[in-house]
């Protein structure tokens, strides 16, 4: 046959897929050298170094400024992120990988209400959707006692650690839609680690752990699954619509499943897969809800 399988799915689901595994691949690095004893703040440092070289590397590459134009958002942008980073680390650290990765994609939620807020976009009666499902999930995950007498496993500390991650995701996330319109992506992307390097440095302290080869090729990897994941995530917007493109995202609780299995020997209770569909579930409502003309206004 002259045509491959590959060559019936588009080359932005393709890319997007790619993104996925990307960032699975990386979260499992995260949670296997913290098993080694390898405190988050340095594998924050780990991943911002990586990433701090290949991003400058692309900024001179295109022959442009790295120190772009609002150098205070920019920086910004950089410190919420870093923050956030750093919950997510904790939070996959201390989950299963499976249940972390889920709590990650509750963004949605807080993106679509910081829009409102300083963006000035108009709430969509799918957006309302999207956050009551979420939070439905959330609820089931979290608390499935409530439901039929079961017991949560999930440390609550961790839990709440794992959704301010996802806020703050979501805040650097509003902030870059913001800077999108006088800065250079590259120039965007590479303020992350230049802030991320020092401030992880800073919180290291008298804890950091002199990894061993082995180790040290772990957290390089970090940060290469990182750019790989980054620049799946880029080259699937570039070549797919952005909203079908980004529902292929979700295929990384898949690949966290997936490997939290292998890896980790977790197996995700029922409740974490219920929980986990309604949080989706929602999201994807949310990704295609523009085509529900009628929207919430405040």
């Amino acid at each position: 046959m002259s045509n491959s399988f590959g060559s019936y799915i588009p080359l932005g689901v393709r890319y997007m897929m790619l993104s996925a595994l990307g960032f699975a691949l990386m979260s499992a690095c995260v949670k296997y050298v913290s098993n080694y004893g390898i405190p988050v703040f340095e594998i924050v440092a780990a991943r911002a170094l990586v990433s701090l070289i290949i991003s400058y590397l692309d900024v001179k590459r295109k022959g442009i400024s790295v120190w772009g134009h609002n150098k205070v958002l920019l920086f910004t942008r950089g410190a919420v992120g870093t923050l956030a980073l750093m919950c997510v680390y904790y939070a996959v650290t201390t989950l299963p990988l499976a249940e972390a990765t889920i709590l990650q994609y509750v963004h949605p939620v807080f993106t679509a209400l910081l829009a409102v807020l300083f963006l000035k976009e108009k709430v969509h009666f799918s957006t309302v959707i999207c956050i009551a499902m979420c939070l439905l999930g959330l609820f089931v995950m979290v608390n499935p006692a409530a439901v039929e007498g079961a017991t949560s496993e999930l440390p609550m500390f961790s839990v709440m650690v794992a959704i301010l991650g996802a806020f703050g995701s979501s805040v650097a996330y509003v902030i870059v839609r913001k800077l999108s319109q006088t800065e250079d992506s590259s120039v965007i992307i590479f303020y992350f680690p230049l802030v991320a390097l020092p401030m992880s440095l800073l919180l290291i302290g008298d804890s950091f752990v002199v990894p061993d080869w082995y180790l040290t090729g772990l957290l390089v990897l970090v940060g290469i699954f990182t750019q790989v994941g980054q620049l799946g995530l880029t080259k699937a917007m570039q070549t797919q619509a952005a909203g079908k493109a980004s529902a292929y995202s979700y295929v990384q609780i898949v690949f966290s499943a997936i490997l939290g299995v292998v890896i980790f020997h977790e197996v995700p209770s029922v409740w974490t897969y219920f929980g986990g569909m309604l949080i989706v579930a929602g999201a994807l409502v949310n990704v295609f809800g523009q085509r529900l003309k009628a929207p919430w206004h405040r």
